[in-house]
């Protein structure tokens, strides 16, 4: 019987892990440096968690969630987005009661039931931050700037930032009823799964990519002219600050994002390299998701970057993010005595950082230097038993293919010497 991976999901094999450790790393210390502290939460919630979080009627909810029961009966979901989780934790242990904001950033796997294609897979992987417990409107931006900040460093620099605000539980209603009145009018043109949600959720027709929808939407009332002078203010205030730190943006009153929890700021940074499915990351403010699982009336902003998204853009503007590493040395072995002694040298040179092999598989001479050409070794050396008795061997530039003689019990320090100055 051949086993292959669940459709949807994929092995994740050296050396294209390598760009996967780089954006780790880079995210680690970026996200420090504004002061965002990893969270890491379970996998699977109790799957009222994202009913109540997301919202019943999205799309997510009704037909992408992994749901099953346990043994015990109890509905769980595979968790298919990094927000409600850290909400739940943050409600759970109270971290309320600490001094606030709290800033989180998360890096994990995510799943969601759609069809796969490119960029877009069943299991994919997140990277997210979420900031707590503030309604500043200069937050809105600093979340902003970091997600873009993060591009940037990864040499990401031809995309749009859209933003726009998708109004408050006293104002959005209002524009909803607009909204519907203006659908209901205009069903015929509507696709069939834009006219079942005129009755449950019209703001999600704003994002249906449907030539015919698409028509009717650009005559659509548009939110920003419907928002109440609160969310007014805070949208012209997220604005000014974005103007502070020299962000452009692109007012699109259309961009609603596929969440209910958003309220005010809703953003996406999209790279029109990638085509339709254009959108890198994206997020926005949920001041009344807190409430909606923990009946706390706490605010909060975020987005989430999806890894896989963001190694389609660098490869569509051909950016190589990390080179394949080889190994520092690659020790030759001729019989059974200088095996003993290349595998002592190993553990020393390996305490020492050095990246260090040697052949496992009994391999003459000339498969051996193969096989280190193949890890792409900087330097090689030969040992055998004349070596061992000589107390001296040929160490080996792959590179230039400069040699030198050493004395086996200095290799240490000939490798430290040698990776100095990267020559013989």
């Amino acid at each position: 019987m051949k086993f292959n991976a669940p459709r949807g999901t994929n092995d994740i094999l050296p050396p294209e892990i390598k760009k996967w450790q780089y954006i780790e790393d880079l995210t680690h210390k970026l996200f420090t440096n504004y002061n965002y502290q990893e969270i890491r939460t379970p996998i699977f919630e109790y799957t009222e968690l994202f009913q109540r979080g997301i919202g019943e009627v999205t799309d997510i909810v009704e037909k992408e969630m992994y749901t099953f029961e346990d043994k015990s009966g109890r509905s769980i979901t595979l968790r298919p987005e990094g927000t409600a989780s850290v909400i739940r934790s943050f409600l759970e242990n109270k971290i309320y009661g600490q001094a606030q904001p709290t800033k989180y950033y998360y890096i994990g796997p995510m799943f969601r039931y759609e069809r796969p294609q490119s960029g877009r897979f069943r299991q994919f992987h997140q990277l997210g931050v979420e900031a707590i417990a503030s309604d500043d409107p200069a937050l809105d931006a600093e979340i902003i700037s970091l997600g873009i900040r993060l591009m940037e460093e990864l040499g990401l620099e031809d995309f749009e930032l859209h933003l726009n605000s998708v109004g408050c539980k006293s104002c959005r209603p209002k524009y909803v009823k607009k909204l519907k009145s203006f659908l209901i009018e205009n069903k015929e043109d509507l696709c069939d799964k834009c006219r079942e949600r005129i009755e449950r959720n019209p703001l999600r027709v704003l994002d249906c990519k449907n030539q015919s929808c698409q028509s009717v939407i650009k005559g659509a009332p548009k939110i920003t002219e419907h928002l109440c002078p609160e969310c007014d203010e805070h949208f012209s205030e997220v604005q000014s600050f974005l103007d502070i730190l020299n962000i452009e943006y692109n007012i699109n009153p259309l961009l609603v994002r596929g969440l209910d929890y958003y309220t005010n700021t809703a953003f996406e940074i999209k790279d029109n390299a990638l085509g339709a499915q254009n959108t890198v990351f994206g997020g926005g403010r949920y001041n009344g998701l807190a409430e909606e699982i923990g009946n706390r009336d706490i605010p909060g902003i975020g987005f989430a970057l999806g890894i896989e998204r963001l190694l389609l853009s660098l490869d569509a503007k051909g950016i190589e993010v990390a080179e394949e590493a080889g190994i520092d040395l690659y020790i030759t072995v001729i019989g059974k005595k200088a095996k003993r002694e290349a595998f002592r040298l190993l553990d020393i040179l390996r305490n020492e950082d050095f990246k260090t092999e040697i052949d496992y598989l009994d391999r003459s001479v000339g498969s051996q230097m193969k096989s280190a050409d193949r890890m792409n070794a900087e330097y090689t050396i030969i040992i055998g038993e004349d070596e061992l008795e000589n107390n001296s061997a040929t160490i080996r530039n792959m590179k230039s293919g400069n040699e030198e003689e050493i004395k086996l019990s200095n290799l240490l320090e000939v490798m430290k010497q040698l990776v100095d100055k990267e020559e013989i």
